[in-house]
């Protein structure tokens, strides 16, 4: 019996030398994480869902919405806030707030502000809705002509156009857009 103390003591210190140690892997993760997070930051928020910054959209014609002719040339009229968003797609649903926020005060309004609902048309109806107010807005069926031309192979996909219709900005987050002050109203 007086085996048991020591052996209860010893359990209980290794016990106490496992805490410390998870408590060690836990703080070096987290410091990983933080690492990697902000390199992710400074690379843009992951793969590639559109055209690289420099890249040119692609030619292509196009009816918004209200029943508007755009092509490529319309987007190269200044700087141009494009965002790319999908039936079903989660993402596209909580990032959809942010993209109404900014486009609302867009330098040049309406005009500087494009939007693509991707999927059928009797889904698209609430997105392309909401965001008619504040952008010209192109509905189209999965692998379109408007989505072949940006490039986009996933979404959400946001990017900034100049007035040459080249990518200055683009990614899955409002963030990856790098927009100062002076962009928006």
């Amino acid at each position: 019996m007086s085996y048991l103390y020591p052996l209860v003591a010893l359990v209980g210190a290794l016990g106490i030398l496992n805490l410390a140690f998870t408590f060690g892997v836990v703080r070096r993760l987290r410091e990983h994480t933080d690492l990697l997070s902000q390199r992710n930051r400074a690379q843009g928020s992951g793969p590639k869902v559109m055209l690289d910054v420099g890249e040119k959209v692609e030619a292509f014609d196009a009816v918004t919405v209200d029943g508007a002719a755009l092509s490529q040339a319309d987007l190269a009229t200044g700087t141009t806030l494009v965002g790319v968003f999908a039936y079903g797609c989660s993402s596209c649903d909580e990032r959809l707030p942010a993209f109404l926020e900014l486009a609302r005060g867009f330098l040049g309004g309406k005009d500087q502000v494009f939007a693509v609902v991707v999927g059928d048309p009797e889904n698209v109806a609430e997105k392309r809705d909401k965001l008619l107010p504040v952008a010209r807005v192109v509905t189209e069926e999965y692998g379109g002509a408007v989505t072949a031309a940006l490039g986009v192979k996933g979404y959400p996909a946001f990017a900034l156009l100049n007035s040459d219709g080249a990518v200055t900005a683009a990614g899955t987050l409002m963030e990856d857009l790098n927009l100062m002050p002076s962009r928006a109203a």
